[in-house]
């Protein structure tokens, strides 16, 4: 069978086996660390979406740190542009627009960009914007979560909408100079203590680990398999190859057969 193996044919096949498992090996791990992102993210839901509020400058300052996602914050200050929309965004299942303000906080400094909610399209087409409540006219405390702004598109929006919920973008569609980053907007209150109307707020954030660590396991497990494989294949070819050392297994007479018999 040694001499089998080393033949040009099985040589190939273990090559390929080889390479598949290194794959695999990595592939593993590939899983394994999308797992531990997910750990991970969970780990700072845990210290931050609960924790007491922390001023808004003391994260957004200079954007927000990996650490800093989801920190609470707050803020106090007047709304002074908006409603801006941020298309095709989803929230429980469906697809509509977030809502952003820029919110001037008191004392002065740079507006701070609001994501107040989700509203569904308008079913009149994508190109009219929907009603929303409106953003109260005095003073308001605003209570959310830090989070970071993504990427441009760099599309032309529609006015009064941009395509990603791009910090740039909303700085030069609202025609103001914003914090890098944005609040997600957990609570207002007014001076009276009352909370404004609001547009639905955004679902929690997802904490599901997904199927990341079976996968990993599963891609582990497979390493193996091509060798596996080119055993049961050398094997086989040898007991095809010599008959005499390895007699065909006899037959399996069944009952009806030995009736017609």
């Amino acid at each position: 069978m040694l001499r089998r193996i080393v033949s040009p044919r099985w040589l190939g096949a273990l090559l390929l086996a080889a390479l598949f498992a290194v794959a695999a090996y990595h592939l593993g791990f590939w899983q394994y660390h999308r797992h531990e992102a997910k750990v991970e993210r969970n780990a700072l839901l845990d210290e931050h979406y609960r924790a007491t509020p922390v001023p808004v400058t003391d994260v957004l300052d200079g954007g927000v740190a990996p650490g800093e996602l989801w920190t609470r914050v707050t803020v106090t200050g007047t709304y002074v542009e908006g409603p801006l929309f941020v298309r095709g965004r989803p929230n429980d299942g469906s697809v509509g627009l977030e809502v952003l303000w820029a919110l001037r906080p008191d004392g002065g400094g740079t507006d701070v960009l609001v994501d107040r909610g989700w509203v569904p399209a308008s079913e009149r087409g994508a190109s009219v914007l929907p009603d929303v409540p409106a953003a109260p006219t005095g003073p308001v405390t605003v209570v959310g979560w830090a989070r970071t702004g993504e990427a441009s598109r760099d599309k032309a929006p529609a006015p009064g909408q941009i395509a990603n919920l791009s910090v740039r973008d909303a700085a030069r569609a609202l025609g103001t100079t914003l914090l890098p980053g944005y609040v997600l907007l957990e609570s207002e209150r007014l001076p009276d203590g009352s909370q404004p109307a609001r547009p639905q707020a955004l679902a929690p954030p997802d904490r599901s680990l997904g199927p990341h660590l079976a996968y990993a396991y599963q891609w582990w497990m497979s390493t193996v398999l091509g060798f596996v494989l080119v055993g049961f294949g050398v094997r086989r070819e040898e007991r095809l190859s010599d008959p005499a050392k390895y007699p065909p297994k006899p037959k399996k007479v069944r009952i009806w057969d030995e009736e017609d018999g």
